[in-house]
């Protein structure tokens, strides 16, 4: 049974492939597919397989995919060209004969009102049609997306954004990729749908007391509309469609959809999700 992995040098496609090793695929099953081999140096080190392939390059990526049974596909980065890549990369899967396509979504993809979900649902509609069966995977929002802004946080004492009194279902991504590693090892996927969500669900005023506990510094959060946000992010020097995003995420969490009852991620991976503080903490 050979398993492919896109985006494989990836934050999340990289946490997968370690996740399928640590499952007991030998990594000469794995199929690394990644746009740069030198990036993949280190995976192929370990003995895994690699082949080169852009999401726009159909040719290559039907090559790339030959012989594999079981496919993830993490969904691309480019935001506003996925639905044509992730389109080619399914045509290849179904060029190459795989068996099974997962694909990362996002949670509650279909009714989402998130600005990145419409290119999700077009993607799980096209999977839908396809002759390959389909898993869809709709991942939650990653604790590591506060990252990037948690010393600014900190140093400012104040959490902005625009999520009210939402409630928000985060995890880690290596939590995430151990359920995607999880589906990739069981049979009879095809199908299936999983709203994947940690088991916290912080409002953001939750979030920054953590934030407070793990830095020692006093953080109180701070409330603004979406456009607020979106313009205060732009101002910041993020580029507008990432602060459009940013915001238009805060959002839905306000509206409650970036959060679960599911149970559905704790269940593959049979453990609770990690909790705020221990990703925060890692980078304080």
């Amino acid at each position: 049974m050979t398993t492919a992995v896109t985006g494989a040098t990836g934050n999340l496609g990289g946490l997968v492939v370690d996740a399928l090793i640590e499952r007991g695929v030998a990594p000469a099953d794995i199929v690394a597919v990644v746009r740069n081999a030198d990036k993949a140096s280190p995976l192929a080190e370990r003995g895994v397989v690699v082949r080169v392939a852009d999401y726009s390059d159909s040719a290559a990526m039907t090559a790339a995919l030959a012989g594999v049974d079981k496919l993830l596909l993490v969904s691309g980065s480019e935001v506003g060209q996925r639905i044509a890549q992730h389109t080619n990369v399914i045509e290849a899967a179904e060029a190459a004969g795989v068996g099974l396509i997962a694909y990362t979504s996002l949670l509650a993809a279909d009714t989402s009102g998130v600005s990145l979900a419409p290119e999700h649902k077009a993607t799980e509609e096209r999977l839908a049609a396809s002759s390959i069966p389909a898993v869809f995977l709709r991942n939650g929002w990653y604790w590591e997306n506060y990252l990037g802004s948690l010393a600014q946080t900190i140093e400012g004492g104040v959490l902005l954004g625009a999520a009210g009194n939402g409630k928000l279902a985060a995890a880690s991504r290596v939590d995430f990729a151990a359920a995607a590693a999880a589906v990739l090892t069981l049979d009879d996927q095809g199908g299936k749908i999983y709203e994947l969500g940690g088991g916290e669900r912080l409002t953001y005023a939750e979030l920054a007391a953590v934030i407070s506990e793990i830095s020692g510094t006093s953080i109180v959060y701070t409330d603004v509309t979406e456009s607020e946000y979106a313009a205060i992010l732009q101002g910041a020097g993020l580029p507008d469609f990432v602060a459009t995003m940013l915001a238009s995420a805060d959002a839905g969490i306000a509206r409650g959809e970036l959060d679960t009852h599911s149970g559905d991620l704790q269940a593959l991976i049979g453990r609770a999700s990690t909790p705020a503080a221990e990703v925060l903490r890692a980078a304080v």
